[in-house]
């Protein structure tokens, strides 16, 4: 392992991809430490030092682990690369809407460059929108939940021109963060954005773990760090897990040439949403407690029975009906995404098309139906196991008195889990051509 990672440090074109990354890394990392203009920097450490004693989870608590923690420090990469993330989704799901992108998909590498423009316009007209919202969200003083500090009503000026140089700002830093991941994608080691993700979530581990054992002490630490490793585990095992259904092709003779005869396989994953899913849940979940937010009473006045029951139940991740509607919502989102992302008609026609066929079943409608079969009950387990590992952080928020962004759990680990195997899977390739060994012999 060691004499594999000399060799990469040894050979000049993946050391230096390798160093650019981290060069990239090291620029993202700063910048979600440098503020916004007009943003009150003594006043969000202010609120961040009594937000993390006091456990308190604010509105925006996971958007701000997929950024770093740069969210609620309001800095110039406050908004992450989470309206990239947003933007790609949408334009995926788009495809089932309009023909137009489901064609472009299908077009090959020009297509795909449209769709990316398309994406990178959406990109940026979320990263307004949501900009838009946290500056208001921190000018109304419930960025960080229901802590009353006088310094939280105080983060933002309020003049006009400085709320818009201030959205100005966080869009354009979302633009450079979506410039560095393509940037580590063409000459670095990696898919940028997956990389950038890894970063912000890695880098908000050692705190979440640090708050467990201010809270439980050495003994229930250690008791995480040896269940996150069993997770890490039982992750990595699943993650790679794959039913690979074989596929025949028939031979054909055209003149004097022979064509097909040969076998290969569909792979489907147990998990083939990824973490979708798990980001689809959080976000309709956050939508009724945006809404209480958004609809607290006047001094004086009674809340509403509506929001008084929001609160009650759908706000903080320790309630029971919070944990059981996060959860069906995870299977339900599982079964939707596969059900867009993997068409069985259209792959059976595909092989249909070329002769192919799977062993004992009929090309064309049968084909479909079998495959069809076989996603619906791989998918019922991927989807069970996706809702448990979105549970983690929450039952870490019960009984260890974790934060919301448990890292050994949820959209954390899957992602970090998910990237770090891609990651090293091209390491890896890029040794074998160079030295015929990779980084495990």
């Amino acid at each position: 392992m060691f004499s594999a990672i000399g060799r990469i440090f040894r050979t000049p074109d993946l050391r230096r991809k390798i160093v650019f990354t981290l060069g990239i890394v090291a620029l993202f990392r700063l910048g979600s430490f440098v503020p916004t203009p007009f943003v009150d920097f003594n006043n969000v450490q202010v609120c961040l030092a009594s937000n993390a004693n006091t456990g308190t989870a604010g509105l925006y608590d996971m958007v701000n682990l997929f950024s770093g923690g740069a969210l609620l420090q309001l800095s110039i990469f406050a908004l992450g690369i989470m309206p990239y993330i947003t933007a790609s989704i949408i334009t995926q799901l788009l495809r089932v809407v309009i023909p137009h992108f489901e064609t472009l998909h299908k077009e090959g590498q020009a297509g795909q460059a449209k769709l990316t423009q398309y994406t990178r316009y959406l990109t940026i007209a979320l990263a307004i929108l949501q900009s838009t919202t946290l500056i208001t969200v921190a000018r109304s003083g419930q960025l960080f939940g229901s802590l009353a500090n006088q310094a939280c009503q105080n983060l933002v000026a309020q003049e006009w021109w400085a709320i818009l140089i201030m959205i100005i700002t966080m869009t354009a830093g979302t633009g450079l963060i979506m410039w560095f991941g393509e940037l580590i994608t063409e000459r670095g080691v990696g898919n940028g954005m997956s990389l950038l993700i890894f970063t912000s979530i890695a880098a908000t581990f050692p705190g979440a773990l640090w708050v467990i054992k201010e809270e439980r002490g050495w003994e229930v630490f250690f008791f995480v760090i040896l269940v996150g490793m069993v997770v890490i585990g039982a992750v990595v095992f699943v993650e790679q897990s794959q039913r690979r259904i074989p596929v025949q092709y028939a031979k054909r003779v055209v003149g004097r040439r022979t064509y097909g005869g040969s076998s290969t396989y569909i792979p489907i994953k147990v998990n083939m949403a990824g973490v979708i899913p798990v980001i689809f849940a959080s976000a309709i979940l956050y939508l009724p407690m945006l809404l209480a937010n958004f609809n607290q009473p006047k001094a004086g006045e009674e809340p509403a029975a509506w929001v008084v029951w929001i609160q009650n139940n759908l706000v903080y991740g320790d309630q029971p009906l919070y944990m059981l509607v996060f959860f069906l919502l995870v299977i339900g989102f599982t079964f939707f995404y596969v059900q867009i992302t993997f068409n069985p008609e259209e792959v059976a026609d595909n092989m249909k098309k070329y002769s192919g066929f799977i062993p004992g079943i009929r090309a064309g409608r049968p084909t479909a139906e079998y495959l069809n079969y076989v996603l619906t009950r791989i998918t019922s387990a991927g989807s069970l196991y996706l809702g448990v590992i979105a549970l983690l952080p929450l039952v870490a928020l019960s009984f260890f008195g974790a934060n919301q962004n448990f890292p050994f759990g949820g959209a954390s680990i899957l992602i970090i889990v998910g990237v770090g195997l891609e990651t090293v899977k091209q390491i890896d390739a890029q040794l074998q051509q160079r030295h015929y060994e990779g980084l495990l012999k």
